[in-house]
């Protein structure tokens, strides 16, 4: 799948961007680890990349999560990326959301244009009711993001992911398809 909005291309994740999202995470990879959780070493290597694409490519072929790649148009590299997660459907009709930008890119709107593509995705698409992003409280920059977007602040998880080694509460956002 791939999406356009006016400055960015969206696509799904592809075998053969492997290498590509290997460099993304490498190039990107102090400015992540605040907000991620720690990585080793073999986190940041080829066959560990691979083996996440080829789990993501099952998700995507049993609609259970998407990773999106963005790219600037004109761009042969990404510069972000939006994932998909925890897809349920039945009567839930939910799913989790998660995004990163390259370091230098952010407070641009690039992740907003991006983020408004992918909500419409979701909610047009899989017909999803609902879309949740959880962030930690001095995120705010991500916040703002959200907050344009219409999400709404629903609470706060205490101590709820373990983030560059520590556990972090975060604040939960949502989104529905009213």
């Amino acid at each position: 799948m791939e999406y356009e909005t006016p400055r960015l291309v969206l696509r799904t994740i592809r075998r053969e961007d492997a290498a590509a999202l290997l460099e993304y995470l490498r190039a990107n990879k102090d400015f992540l680890a605040e907000w991620e959780p720690e990585r080793d070493a073999s986190y940041f290597t080829l066959e560990s990349v691979e083996l996440a694409v080829d789990r993501q490519l099952e998700d995507i072929a049993a609609k259970r999560g998407f990773l999106f790649l963005l790219f600037a148009k004109g761009g042969a590299e990404p510069v972000g990326s939006i994932g998909i997660s925890n897809i349920v459907f039945g009567p839930f009709r939910s799913c989790h959301l998660g995004y990163r930008l390259s370091a230098g890119l952010e407070n641009r709107g690039y992740m907003t244009e991006a983020l408004a593509k992918v909500v419409d995705f979701c909610f047009k698409e899989l017909s999803l009711h609902r879309i949740e992003a959880n962030v930690m409280p001095r995120n705010s920059g991500s916040k703002r993001v959200l907050e344009k977007l219409g999400f709404g602040y629903e609470g706060l998880g205490k101590r709820y992911l373990k983030i560059a080694g520590n556990w972090e509460d975060h604040e939960r956002y949502a989104l529905r398809d009213e």
